[in-house]
Formats: C-alpha cells, sequence, structure tokens
C-alpha cells in the first residue's frame, strides 16, 4: 500500500490570479509545474485586475 501523505504536507503555490494559496491535486500531478490559477475561473479572469 501506498504511503499516505497528510494535508498538511503537500505542495502548495499562490494562483496568479486572486493571490491565494492552493494545494497539489491528484489531477495536476503530470503538470504540476505549470500550474499557475486555482480555478477555472481565474484561469478566465487572467487579465483581469486583481481586486475585481
Amino acid at each position: 500500500m501506498p504511503k499516505m501523505i497528510k494535508k498538511s504536507e503537500l505542495p502548495t503555490k499562490t494562483c496568479a490570479t486572486c493571490g491565494l494559496p492552493f494545494a497539489w491535486r491528484r489531477k495536476w500531478a503530470k503538470n504540476w509545474n505549470d500550474v499557475k490559477f486555482c480555478s477555472d475561473r481565474c484561469r478566465q479572469d487572467k487579465n483581469m485586475p486583481k481586486g475585481n
């Protein structure tokens, strides 16, 4: 059985749009280095200035 990792031990990044921290997700495992946004909404609003 694989070793379980606590949520607090997962790598985190800061969202490029909203500036909030977000944690690693299994669906991002293959391209974690390319992930910049915490959600689809932030990815769509990437050109909007912060604070809107």
